[in-house]
C-alpha cells in the first residue's frame, strides 16, 4: 500500500531568508534548554551560516532584477541567487533541466547581473 502526500504550498527562499528563519528557530531552542537541536537542524544552520553571502534586502533585489530578464523565471532566479554562478559553465548547469538553452549573449546578460551582487 502506497501513501501519497500532496503538496499544499510551495515558496522559494534565498539562503539569506533561510538563514533568518533558522536563526529564529535556533534562538527559540536556546531559550528552551530542555529541547535539544536535532542533527539536521544544526547542519542546516551551519550550512546557511557558511554560504549566506548577501543580506535579505540585497537578495530580494537580486531576484527581482533577474526576473526582469526574458529567460529567467522565478524558480531559476532563486537558484541563481543561491548559487551565484561565476561563469557560463556554472550558469549552464542551472539551465541543464530546461527544454531550451541560452545563447552566449543571454548568459552574459545574466552573469552581468550576478557580478553586481558578488
Amino acid at each position: 500500500m502506497t501513501i501519497f502526500k500532496t503538496k499544499l504550498d510551495e515558496e522559494f527562499l534565498t539562503v539569506a531568508e533561510t538563514k533568518e528563519i533558522l536563526q529564529d528557530i535556533e534562538h527559540e531552542r536556546a531559550a528552551d534548554e530542555e529541547r535539544e537541536m536535532r542533527y539536521e537542524l544544526a547542519r542546516a544552520i551551519d550550512h546557511v551560516n557558511r554560504f549566506a553571502v548577501l543580506d535579505v534586502e540585497e537578495s530580494d533585489e537580486f531576484v527581482a532584477e533577474l526576473q526582469e530578464l526574458e529567460k529567467v523565471d522565478e524558480a531559476t532566479a532563486y537558484k541563481i541567487v543561491n548559487l551565484l554562478p561565476q561563469d557560463r559553465d556554472e550558469l549552464r548547469a542551472i539551465y541543464a533541466q530546461e527544454r531550451y538553452s541560452l545563447s552566449g549573449d543571454e548568459l552574459d546578460e545574466i552573469l552581468g547581473v550576478v557580478a553586481k551582487y558578488v
